[in-house]
């Protein structure tokens, strides 16, 4: 009887063996050509830069005014007049998302624009001995580095940073000079945004569980997988396809790696901090209800009465235009010395997307100088 012929390996049976995955690249060297598996391997080796050598790193010079426990106080300019503190999203990201690149950074437009002072909120990563940490802490801190800055200041609060600079101006309504919120979520209850459906039909226990899985801590890896879940086919398929397409391209790989050095870097945050926002910020909205006990007080954002700016981003899908623009119903600033502006593009961009930097920030900054 014949014997049958040997059968021949799938190539799964090697690819799935990570010691022989460089062999079956070399063996499609002849098929595929020179060029090609040359491109390939740029490919990888700029997919594991991208998501594991860059770190963010701040644009513009600066220095080290304060070093305290949940933040380091970045200080840019020449001291003058009111200063204007930047108060970054503490949201799992750093403080580079307002100090991005030369030539599209937050900061750089303010210092150009008339605001001569300006300061930066760069928030630590929570280590294990700061998981217990509240919003509290954070607060006091932020009083801290208003206090050093002279006692008054004008606030301009990024995203999460937003509502943490508005329970400031209402807490402490003398050290507040002007307050710009942008993409801040203040009314959570406003909208029908993905963050506000996912809070609501997420159990506590959920939040919980995480932060249990991270010792303590709200994991940014965790975080970072989130944020991409609300756009899998974005992050999983296309961003790969782009880059590859992209390989000969120096300039969109530099403006890849600034990017990344960024998004994906998240910080962890303390496991206590990150379930009192969730539940009483953005499951009760006790902030806008004025329900929120802050430094030992009830807040009530009828008690913050400075001029205030408020700026959404029409396709914000994290913090809904409704959500930023619904704080004018709360806040005690009379109605013509609040000025409401909804601007093209998404929740990022706010802060760090050139269009939005060139055209619309230019004229913050100015009605931030005027006297």
């Amino acid at each position: 009887m014949p014997k049958s012929p040997p059968k021949k390996l799938p190539n799964l049976s090697l690819t799935s063996v990570p010691a022989f995955w460089p062999i079956t690249m070399a063996a499609q060297l002849l098929e595929q050509g020179t060029e090609l598996y040359a491109k390939n391997l740029k490919f990888v080796d700029e997919e594991i830069r991208i998501h594991h050598d860059l770190r963010p790193k701040l644009a513009t010079r600066n220095k080290v005014r304060l070093d305290l426990r949940t933040m380091v106080l970045r200080e840019y300019g020449k001291p003058g007049g009111i200063p204007t503190l930047v108060d970054a999203p503490h949201a799992g990201h750093t403080a580079m998302i307002a100090d991005y690149h030369k030539g599209q950074s937050l900061v750089e437009t303010l210092l150009a624009n008339g605001v001569g002072h300006v300061a930066l909120t760069d928030w630590k990563p929570a280590t294990q001995d700061m998981k217990d940490l509240e919003i509290d802490n954070y607060l006091a801190e932020l009083v801290v580095a208003i206090d050093d800055l002279g006692g008054r200041v004008n606030l301009v609060g990024l995203c999460q940073g937003g509502w943490v600079s508005a329970m400031v101006a209402a807490r402490f309504p003398d050290k507040v000079n002007k307050l710009v919120l942008a993409g801040a979520p203040i009314d959570t209850d406003a909208g029908k945004g993905p963050i506000k459906r996912m809070v609501h039909k997420s159990p506590a226990s959920f939040y919980e569980e995480l932060v249990a899985m991270g010792g303590g801590l709200m994991k940014g890896a965790y975080m970072l997988q989130g944020w991409k879940n609300m756009h899998p086919e974005q992050h999983y398929i296309q961003d790969h396809v782009d880059l590859y397409e992209h390989m000969d391209d120096r300039a969109y790989l530099k403006k890849e790696e600034t990017f990344e050095s960024w998004y994906e870097n998240p910080i962890d945050l303390p496991g206590r901090w990150y379930l009192q926002v969730i539940t009483q910020i953005f499951m009760k909205n006790r902030l806008a209800k004025g329900k929120f006990v802050g430094l030992g007080r009830r807040l009530n954002l009828r008690d913050i009465k400075c001029p205030v700016y408020l700026l959404a981003g029409a396709d914000d899908d994290i913090t809904t235009p409704e959500q930023v623009l619904g704080a004018a119903k709360y806040i005690g600033t009379p109605k013509s010395r609040i000025v409401k502006k909804t601007v093209p593009g998404g929740h990022i961009g706010l802060f760090m997307g050139a269009r939005t930097l060139n055209e619309h920030w230019p004229s913050i900054a100015r009605w931030i100088a005027e006297k």
